[in-house]
């Protein structure tokens, strides 16, 4: 048996959030018994803790969905060093949790019952023009001249990034199906001045079947939708951008740039589940 947690992460609500499975004692366990108990969650994500290979790191982790693995996501980063340190974890440096993955070496920040990790550096980035963007448009249901502004994001999962006019036309979206191709389309809109948050975003990926399927709230493509926005001056940081209004849920994600430059994004991480899994 192996210790086990469902964390719910981004959201100051219960259940308002997305849900991460997390292992724990994961050492010995194959690959494809990582992806079997992943598809059998039927969650977005499930990751599996190891110990680090890297002396700078605390714990090691795996992240996997129902197709495959991934170099580094955003809320199974929080909802796994949030089961680390309630298993009893104690990072290195007080207040400072340093997660490896195939990405590289994540510092996570401890605040009282938030985590906050920093922003990895994107793999690719640039405008996105032609028939690409022609494409994504025509997946949402818009027309090309609907899009304000448009990026590569991808630190990892593969993120595009769409602007639209507002939050009100972000969540106005009705996508159709895609034509087969995988994709992973991130729509961000301004909310009003006022307003409890600064941006709506909405996150649209294409599942293991080609089906195009919506994020509750997505960390990762939060954290380099905050380094492209404060990158092209549209935005201040410290802010909050809201997500999953549209399918009922109430993430939030907290974005802050530190003084060197750095881009923190963070949230509330709840333990939902807790216990002990078989996995044969």
């Amino acid at each position: 048996m192996r210790r086990f947690q469902q964390v719910d992460v981004f959201s100051p609500n219960a259940l308002g959030g997305n849900p991460v499975a997390v292992v724990l004692d994961a050492d010995g366990l194959t690959k494809e018994q990582m992806q079997r108990f992943t598809r059998w969650t039927n969650l977005s994500e499930a990751t599996f803790l190891l110990p680090p290979t890297d002396g700078a790191a605390d714990y090691r982790v795996r992240i996997f969905y129902a197709a495959g693995e991934l170099d580094f996501a955003g809320h199974p980063t929080l909802g796994s060093c949030h089961a680390w340190l309630r298993a009893g974890g104690t990072p290195r440096t007080p207040g400072m949790v340093v997660q490896q993955c195939p990405l590289g070496l994540v510092r996570i920040r401890a605040d009282d019952d938030a985590l906050a990790f920093e922003a990895p550096p994107t793999q690719r980035s640039g405008p996105v023009e032609g028939p690409e963007l022609e494409r994504f448009a025509a997946i949402l249901g818009i027309a090309v001249s609907d899009v304000v502004d448009s990026q590569w994001v991808d630190n990892g999962p593969g993120w595009v990034a769409l602007m639209l006019e507002s939050a009100e036309a972000v969540l106005a979206l009705h996508p159709v199906a895609d034509s087969g191709e995988r994709v992973d389309i991130g729509v961000v809109g301004l909310h009003p001045p006022g307003a409890e948050c600064a941006y709506e975003v909405r996150a649209f990926f294409s599942n293991e079947r080609r089906e195009l399927v919506e994020d509750p709230v997505t960390g990762s493509l939060n954290a380099s939708l905050a380094q492209w926005l404060l990158g092209n001056g549209r935005v201040t940081a410290p802010y909050v951008a809201a997500q999953g209004t549209a399918i009922g849920r109430h993430g939030r994600a907290h974005i802050s740039q530190a003084e060197d430059g750095s881009v923190w994004v963070g949230g509330h991480t709840a333990t939902i589940m807790e216990g002990a899994i078989k996995l044969a």
